[in-house]
C-alpha cells in the first residue's frame, strides 16, 4: 500500500503560502532578522526567524480568535491551505475516516504567558476560560479536528525538532490501516519569553547580532542555533484512494520512515541518527546509492553538525551525494521545522532542483559533505532523504520519492 503526499501548506519566515515560501527558498532569501515580538533587548540572543505580513483576522473566523494562540492560528491557515491543495472538501468524505497527527515541542506558550501574567497581575477573574485549553501541546490538532470534522485517529507527537517527521510517519502508519486521509505536519511559535528562556538555557543558540552571520550551519565559524516559527502542513493519502477521488497532483510518496533514540550522555554507543538514516532507506526498499539528496538536520552547533556530517559522511561516503539546509533562511522552527524541511524535499523533487545553503559560502573542510550552496542545484531527483534531530536525543529520518507517472 503506498501512501503520498497531495496537499501542502506553509507558513514560514521567508515565505506565506507554498509558492511565496518556494520562490523565496530558491532565491536564497532569508527571513532571519530582529525579534520583533517581543522586546529581546535584554536577552543574549535577539534573532529570530518571523512569519512576515500574517494578519490573523483574514484567515481565522473571528470566533476562534479569543481562543488561539499565533501558533495555532498559523497552524489552521496552513491546514485549510493544505486541503485546499490537496483539493479535498471535507463534508464529502466520512468523518471517521479522516484523522489529524501534528507535532508539538512546549505548546502554545504566548498565549499561556499571557493568562499566567494576566493572573500573576490582576487575578484569577482576569484569566481567559479558553487558557483550560488553548495554550496545550494537543491544541493544534484539536483545532484542525474540530475545524474540518475530523474525526478520524489523531495524536500529537511531542519530539521537539523531529516531531515533524515522526507526526509524517504515524500518519503513514494510519493510513496503512485503512484510513484514507491524515492531516500531518507540524507547526510551532514560541517567540516570546517563556519561550525564549528555556531555549536560552540549553546554551545552544546563536548571540550573534547580524542576522546574516546569526545561523551558519555546517560552517566553519557556525556559533549555534537560531529559533524560528512557522511549519508545514501536509495532506497524507493513501494513493488508491488519491487516484480514484481524481486528486490534482501527487507531490511524491512517503516511502520510508525511521526513529531512533541516542544513548545516555557519557555512553560509549554512537548516536543514532545513523541508524535513523539507514533503516528509513532500507524501509523504503532502497540503497544509499538511490538517495538523490539529503536535507539535513543542519544543527548549526558545531558539535552536532560534526556528528551529523560523519554520520552522512560515513553512511553514503565522503562528497557522494548533495547535502541542503534550507532552514538556514528560516531558523529552527522546533516542532515545524521538519515539517517544513519535508514539504520542501517534496517540491524539490517535483521541479528537479536542490535549494541551496544560504549564508554559507561552503561546509568546513573537515566535515567532507557535498553542501550546497550559493545557487540552487538543477538535477534529476527520485528520492530525498530529510533528517531531524530534537532536543534530548531524539532522531528521525524520512524517505520521500517522486511519484511514477
Amino acid at each position: 500500500m503506498s501512501t503520498v503526499v497531495t496537499g501542502l501548506g506553509i507558513t514560514a519566515p521567508n515565505g506565506l503560502g507554498t509558492e511565496d515560501f518556494w520562490r523565496a527558498t530558491l532565491a536564497g532569501e532569508s527571513g532571519i532578522g530582529p525579534v520583533t515580538r517581543f522586546d529581546a533587548s535584554q536577552y543574549p540572543s535577539r534573532i529570530a526567524g518571523e512569519v512576515p505580513g500574517y494578519t490573523a483576522e483574514e484567515h481565522i473566523p473571528s470566533r476562534l480568535l479569543p481562543q488561539t494562540d499565533h501558533m495555532t492560528r498559523l497552524a489552521l491557515t496552513a491546514a485549510d491551505w493544505a486541503l485546499a491543495d490537496a483539493g479535498i472538501d471535507t463534508s464529502q468524505l466520512p468523518e471517521y475516516g479522516m484523522g489529524v497527527v501534528t507535532s508539538a515541542s512546549g505548546g502554545a506558550v504566548e498565549f499561556g504567558q499571557r493568562e499566567l501574567e494576566n493572573l500573576w497581575s490582576k487575578g484569577k477573574e482576569y484569566v481567559s476560560a479558553y487558557q483550560s485549553f488553548a495554550w496545550f501541546y494537543a491544541v493544534n490538532t484539536g483545532q484542525i479536528s474540530i475545524r474540518h470534522k475530523m474525526r478520524g485517529p489523531s495524536g500529537v507527537l511531542l519530539s521537539e525538532q523531529a516531531g515533524g517527521i515522526d507526526s509524517i510517519g504515524q500518519a503513514r502508519r494510519h493510513v496503512r490501516k485503512g484510513f484514507p486521509v491524515v492531516v500531518s505536519g507540524g507547526v510551532d511559535a514560541a517567540v516570546c519569553p517563556w519561550g525564549w528562556v528555556p531555549q536560552i538555557a540549553s546554551g545552544l543558540m546563536s548571540t550573534e547580532d547580524d542576522p546574516a552571520r546569526a545561523f551558519l550551519p555546517f560552517a566553519a565559524d557556525a556559533s549555534g542555533y537560531v529559533p524560528g516559527e512557522g511549519g508545514a502542513i501536509l495532506v497524507v493519502e493513501d494513493a488508491d484512494c488519491a487516484r480514484e477521488r481524481g486528486a490534482e497532483r501527487i507531490y511524491g510518496e512517503v516511502a520510508g520512515y525511521a526513529a531512533t533514540l541516542d544513548p545516555a550522555p557519557g555512553s560509549d554507543r554512537p548516536p543514532g541518527l545513523r541508524r535513523a538514516a539507514e533503516n528509513a532507506i532500507a524501509d523504503a526498499g532502497l540503497t544509499p546509492a538511490e538517495i538523490d539528496v539529503v536535507f539535513a538536520d543542519a544543527s548549526g552547533v558545531p558539535a552536532l553538525d560534526r556528528a551529523e556530517a560523519e554520520a552522512l559522511a560515513g553512511l553514503f561516503g565522503p562528497y557522494a551525494v548533495p547535502v541542503t539546509a534550507p532552514k538556514s533562511m528560516t531558523g529552527r522552527l522546533l516542532a515545524g521545522g521538519a515539517a517544513l524541511d519535508a514539504a520542501t524535499a517534496l517540491l524539490a523533487l517535483r521541479d528537479g532542483v536542490i535549494p541551496p545553503t544560504a549564508q554559507v559560502s561552503a561546509a568546513a573542510p573537515e566535515y567532507q559533505i557535498d553542501l550546497v550552496t550559493g545557487a540552487p542545484r538543477e538535477r534529476d531527483l527520485r528520492s530525498a532523504l530529510v533528517l531531524a534531530r530534537g532536543h534530548g536525543g531524539f532522531n528521525a529520518a524520512l524517505v520521500v520519492r517522486r511519484p511514477v507517472p
